[in-house]
């Protein structure tokens, strides 16, 4: 069909990625697609001082139409300890209380993504057939990325429903991977002692505090770890729900591998979790509230961590701000932040690279328990990855606690909007990492 074009609006503004200020933009509505709105900014070019145009580009914004949501979040049925039950298992598990989420059944599904574990087999397990496929694998990061590629799929017509699953038995199945004699960690970092990502992340985490100092690092990564485990004393599903944990007792805690403590460190259990992504149609006869897709992005920089450009920087930088300005928000805007916590030094970066404060400020930013229950920045609202469940790979997690939190089903730990105490959260904004700070992928969720 023709395209429609419904709104049009004239702006001068003061920045955009990768344009010199101040940039000349056309705000366009379209209709591409029946009954779907697609919406971008034309940048018409750069202002110098006489005001003529130099250069033009163009910049989608086609998510803020909320034509694309998450309609199913659930994990497996049991998480920690569950040696009786298989990584596929849990990957099915998920999957079918998604759908219940949802009220859609397996025969809805047409599109398939996970990480770790083969499309192939998954399907197969759980009887889908899909059009579209995806095993893209980056890490604990690769969930949240898979909202991307679902959006990207459902909007080329691949297919309308996406089952992003995952599954893990972490915990039961623990043992050393195996690792190829030929590949880059092998040749040159395991010879010299790098082998494991406690160690990989303790190796950055000096270099922060080498730069930033020794005590507010410390300092920081107590204020996480400690205000993470309170969100999961309030989470019934959580690993850690029934253990407390003080200041004092962090500080005492055993060392892994310095400068961390246990508490620094993610739990390793066994757990799945899976999401459902659908068209705005689809959405309208779900059982639950869409939580709506405005924004997401994705990047990775090394894979390695001997090869990271900076041990002090998370390239969060960079798809953290192309998420939010997809989806038209300021950090004033977002009511709730869901940040992969493999560790707590991962947080402090994440903060930092999304832009929440600059580098080197995270102490200051999480001091006083603000990011605990009761606090102005509610983070981790779960227990995170180092208090509620980690089996491996964590960024679905993160995406089910988020949708959660929006549509006000999180009980005693429920978070209200920013502004509005009575109301529940419209905004959060989802980043997920993976590899040894390698990748990162970041999503911008709403409600309304």
């Amino acid at each position: 069909m023709p395209i429609q074009v419904v709104h049009f609006k004239h702006n001068q503004i003061t920045y955009l990625p990768n344009q010199s200020a101040p940039v000349v933009s056309n705000d366009v509505l379209l209709y591409h697609q029946a009954g779907l709105p697609f919406n971008m900014d034309l940048v018409i070019g750069t202002l110098d001082k006489t005001d003529s145009p130099k250069e033009t580009t163009m910049v989608s914004h086609g998510s803020q139409s909320r034509d694309i949501a998450i309609v199913g979040v659930a994990e497996s049925d049991e998480m920690g300890t569950v040696p009786h039950k298989s990584s596929l298992q849990h990957h099915a598990e998920a999957a079918h209380n998604a759908l219940e989420d949802a009220g859609l059944s397996k025969g809805d599904i047409n599109g398939l993504l996970t990480a770790g574990f083969s499309t192939l087999v998954t399907a197969e397990y759980m009887g889908i057939q899909p059009t579209f496929t995806d095993n893209t694998s980056v890490g604990g990061s690769s969930f949240v990325i898979h909202v991307a590629h679902a959006i990207a799929a459902i909007r080329a017509g691949y297919c309308d429903t996406v089952l992003i699953t995952h599954g893990q038995a972490g915990r039961s199945t623990r043992a050393r991977v195996p690792v190829d004699g030929n590949l880059p960690v092998a040749q040159f970092e395991s010879p010299y002692g790098l082998i494991g990502q406690p160690i990989n992340y303790a190796l950055a985490c000096t270099r922060y505090m080498h730069e930033y100092g020794e005590d507010r690092t410390r300092e920081a990564m107590s204020e996480i770890a400690v205000s993470t485990r309170k969100w999961a004393n309030l989470n019934p599903k959580a690993v850690m729900h029934e253990t407390p944990m003080t200041f004092d007792e962090y500080h005492n805690s055993r060392w892994v591998a310095w400068p961390f403590h246990l508490p620094d460190c993610c739990l390793v259990t066994d757990s799945g979790a899976a999401i459902i992504v659908t068209t705005a149609e689809k959405a309208a006869n779900c059982k639950k509230q869409p939580v709506w897709v405005l924004g997401a992005s994705e990047s990775h920089d090394h894979g390695i961590i001997s090869t990271m450009p900076s041990f002090t920087s998370l390239i969060a930088r960079e798809t953290g701000p192309k998420a939010m300005a997809q989806a038209g928000i300021r950090h004033d805007d977002i009511d709730l932040t869901m940040i992969y916590d493999s560790f707590t030094y991962t947080v402090m970066l994440t903060l930092e690279g999304l832009g929440f404060c600059r580098p080197g400020e995270a102490a200051d930013f999480v001091k006083g328990q603000r990011t605990a229950p009761g606090g102005d920045f509610p983070l981790n609202t779960s227990g995170g990855g180092l208090s509620y469940t980690h089996p491996g790979m964590y960024g679905s997690f993160l995406l089910v606690e988020a949708v959660r939190q929006l549509r006000g089903e999180c009980g005693d730990r429920q978070v209200k909007k920013r502004l509005s105490p009575t109301s529940n959260p419209e905004i959060s904004i989802v980043n997920g990492t993976g590899g040894s700070l390698s990748s990162t992928g970041t999503v911008v969720l709403a409600t309304g």
